[in-house]
Formats: C-alpha cells, sequence, structure tokens
C-alpha cells in the first residue's frame, strides 16, 4: 500500500501492530539504508491481487477503511461487484437477444444494485431428450440499470394483459393406469400469450425497483416509460396486480405509502399514507393480491387485510360470512285417523301435551323460551342509546307542551279583559238607554 506502508503481496504474512515487516534476506540491508519516512519501492500491482490480498479474518469495516483509504477507480469497481446480490428472479418466455423471432425460455435476473440481467435458456422440448440433454445458458450481453434493488419482474402483452408464468403440470410416471378413470389432457409449458408472441408483436416488460419503474419493449429492449416513485424512501414490495379490469403497479413505501401505477404507460393513479413502517413484519410479510386488496401479519397470530378500491369496499358488507344460515322449521305431517288406527307405530303422547297448556297453543311453563333479540354487549349498548334517545325526545316534547300551555294561558287572559271590556261597555250602554222611549232612538 503506497499510502500506509503496508506490503499486500497475496505471500507475505500480516503485520502485527500494523507495522510493516522488513524482510530479512539478501535486499534487507538495502531497505535498512532508506529513510526512515520512505517506504521501499515495490512492483506495482493489480487492483485484483489487491483485494485478495486481504485476510480472511478482515470485518467489512476494515474492507470499507480500505477502500476509503484507496483512490483507484478499479479498486472501487471491484468493491462495489463484491457487494452486488441477486435479489430477483423470474422465468419467462421472452426474447434473450434483440434478433430473435420467436419467444425462449429465459431468465431474469436482478441485483440488488440495479442491474437487470436477460439469460436465454436452450430446453429440449422432446421429454426423451429432456432426460438425456442437459439446459444450456448462453448470456446475451443484455443489461440494464434501475436505481437501487430489484424487487418484480412482470410480463405484459401489447395488449396490456397480464401475462401468466408458464408451467409445467406435474405427473407421477410409476403410478398404476386405471382403466375407468378418464384420460386428462396433459398441459405442457402453458402460456396465454404464446400465440401473440409467434405472431412476432413482442411483449411488454415491466421491472420494479426500490426507487423506480420501468417498462422496456422486447425484443428492441428500448425503454418505453420511467417513473421515479419515491426518492426520499425506498419501496418494500411491489406487485402487478389486477384491479378493475385493469393491471396496475402497487407499490408499498417504508413511510407507510400505498401508491399504484397504471400500466404500461407509469401514471400515477393513487398515493395514500397509510400505516408507517413501525414493525419488520410488516415489510417481511405485506403482500398485494388482485381485486384492490392487500394483507400483512399485524401480529404472530393476526392476519390484517385491506383494500385500496372503492368497489370492493361497497361489496365488503355483502362478503361478510355468517357463522349459522337461517333455516324455517319444518311443520310436522298431519298424521289421518285411518294411517294411526291401523299403524303399527305407537304415537307417544305427553301430559302436558294432553291436558296442560300446550293443547290450546301455549307453550309449557317449564320450558325455556327463546326473546329474539340482539345479545351481547352491542345489544345493551344499542338498548341504552334507545332509551336515551327517547328520553331526550320525550323532554323536548315536554318543553314544547309546556311552552303552547303557557301561550294558551296569555291568550286566555287576553280573552278574560275583552270580555270584561264588553261586558262594561255593554252595561253602560244599557243604562244609556234604559230610560229612552222608542221613538226616542
Amino acid at each position: 500500500d503506497h499510502v500506509n506502508g503496508h506490503c499486500t503481496s497475496p505471500t507475505s504474512q500480516p503485520c502485527s501492530a500494523g507495522k510493516p515487516r522488513i524482510p530479512m534476506g539478501p535486499e534487507g540491508p538495502r531497505l535498512t539504508r532508506r529513510g526512515p519516512g520512505r517506504p521501499p519501492f515495490r512492483k506495482a500491482q493489480s487492483a485484483a491481487c489487491m483485494e485478495i490480498s486481504l485476510p480472511v479474518s478482515h470485518t467489512e469495516e476494515s474492507r470499507e477503511n480500505s477502500f476509503s483509504r484507496s483512490r483507484s477507480s478499479s479498486v472501487s469497481s471491484i468493491d462495489r461487484d463484491t457487494k452486488e446480490a441477486i435479489t430477483t428472479l423470474q422465468f419467462g418466455e421472452s426474447y434473450g437477444r434483440k434478433s430473435d423471432v420467436l419467444p425462449t425460455p429465459c431468465l431474469w435476473v436482478g441485483t440488488s444494485l440495479g442491474m437487470v440481467l436477460l439469460i436465454p435458456l436452450s430446453i429440449p422440448t422432446d421429454h426423451e431428450e429432456r432426460m438425456e440433454e442437459a439446459v444450456t445458458v448462453g448470456p446475451s450481453g443484455a443489461v440494464q440499470m434501475l436505481k437501487g434493488s430489484i424487487l418484480r419482474f412482470a410480463f405484459l402483452d401489447c395488449m396490456g394483459a397480464l401475462i401468466q408464468s408458464p408451467y409445467e403440470v406435474w405427473r407421477d410416471l410409476n403410478a398404476p393406469e386405471d382403466p375407468d378413470r378418464p384420460r386428462r389432457r396433459k398441459l405442457v409449458h402453458f402460456s396465454p400469450s404464446s400465440s401473440q408472441d409467434a405472431n412476432g408483436d413482442g411483449h411488454l416488460a415491466v421491472v420494479c425497483s426500490e426507487r423506480q419503474a420501468k417498462v422496456f419493449l422486447m425484443p428492441s429492449q428500448a425503454c418505453l416509460f420511467v417513473h421515479n416513485i419515491t426518492e426520499s424512501s425506498f419501496v418494500l414490495r411491489a406487485d402487478v396486480v389486477s384491479v378493475c379490469n385493469s393491471v396496475c403497479l402497487a407499490c408499498f413505501c417504508a413511510n407507510g405509502h400505498v401508491m399504484t401505477l397504471s400500466l404500461p404507460s407509469l401514471r400515477p393513479l393513487m398515493d395514500v399514507n397509510y400505516l408507517p413502517l413501525t414493525d419488520m413484519r410488516i415489510a417481511r410479510t405485506f403482500c398485494f393480491t388482485n381485486g384492490g386488496q392487500a394483507l400483512y401479519l399485524s401480529s404472530p397470530t393476526e392476519i390484517q387485510r385491506i383494500t385500496y378500491s372503492q368497489e370492493m369496499c361497497d361489496n365488503l358488507q355483502e362478503m361478510l360470512g355468517e357463522l349459522f344460515t337461517p333455516i324455517e322449521t319444518p311443520e310436522a305431517q298431519n298424521r289421518g285417523f285411518l294411517k294411526g288406527f291401523f299403524g303399527g307405530n305407537a304415537h307417544a303422547f305427553d301430559r302436558e301435551e294432553l291436558f296442560g297448556e300446550a293443547a290450546a297453543g301455549k307453550a309449557s311453563r317449564s320450558l325455556a323460551q327463546h326473546i329474539p333479540g340482539q345479545g351481547g354487549m352491542e345489544g345493551m349498548k344499542m338498548a341504552a342509546g334507545g332509551a336515551v334517545g327517547e328520553l331526550a325526545r320525550a323532554r323536548i316534547a315536554l318543553d314544547e307542551r309546556g311552552q303552547r300551555l303557557g301561550e294558551l294561558e296569555e291568550r286566555t287572559a287576553l280573552m278574560m279583559t275583552s270580555a270584561e271590556s264588553f261586558s262594561k261597555h255593554a252595561h253602560e250602554l244599557m243604562l244609556k238607554c234604559k230610560d229612552k222611549k222608542w221613538y226616542q232612538f
């Protein structure tokens, strides 16, 4: 190391106490003749040799310190590559190279540094050849870069419909054949878009990372749409789901935001601050499902189900199940006289039925009666709330009645006053006209 004076050769022994060890040999006297502040000259070594020369016992912190001290770009690139890891794998029928005409089985690889690798696979189609020949892998050299660690791959056809991953049905070859069992058709490498891809129309590849989402057109590998999901936080979970007969990209960020992006245009549709990340259990178990729903473990024994679709929220009450299905009790059949007389089965009579209240259509007093109603604390709360409401309404009615009685009393007093004045005027008129004759009027 030209900065600290340590020997970084793979064959050298590690120095103790951080001091360089002077080799004992024919070069020893020549090295000791140099000044104490000048390190000895050595041959230039490659960055790979410098990286391998680190002892195995060094921790990640020592490697970070050595990286910060080094000024070589090659050393930084090698150290960056050593920290890179594969985060996502996705098998699918795609175009491994730009010159491909038909889709072939491919492996999409996403790394922690945002690198996307496309690896075509050569798989024998015949079953016998598949058992004898191995699968060949030929890297195509197709590399795409995104911001942040790669989280999700998805494929869409040219019409925007989601392409499901191909699969093959497993069958037991050693199982005995049953001639009575109906023969079923075997599905091999089922893919909904095989007919569309065979026409050379291509398809769309959706790649989502912790900070960015891109849509590529295959096989040209051209980037059609790009959207920066978040800058201040990072995406914990991303899934391509179907909501309201359309496909969208749903993301759950570390700051608690639930976001949806349209596909393939990556236009923001929704951004809601739902739940901040307070427990790592949520980050490990959060997942999106079709129909605008999501699930996560709120506790070790509880599953939390949420929805971000208005249609699902409106139909939520109809989807709630019931513990019991109400069924009406069927009526007993009436036995005829001749059937009861000639029948061999003896009919057991109950004393309560013959002499008690059951004959009059009433139930026996010794039996418990079911009073329909809402039980439990909720029923009590509702009943108490209803009683309080009735009392409030009765109080309001009493106040209104008292007010009306007061108005009636005032009107009665006015009528009495007017009656007294009328009686007085009538008496005065009677006294005035008492002594007059009829011809004096």
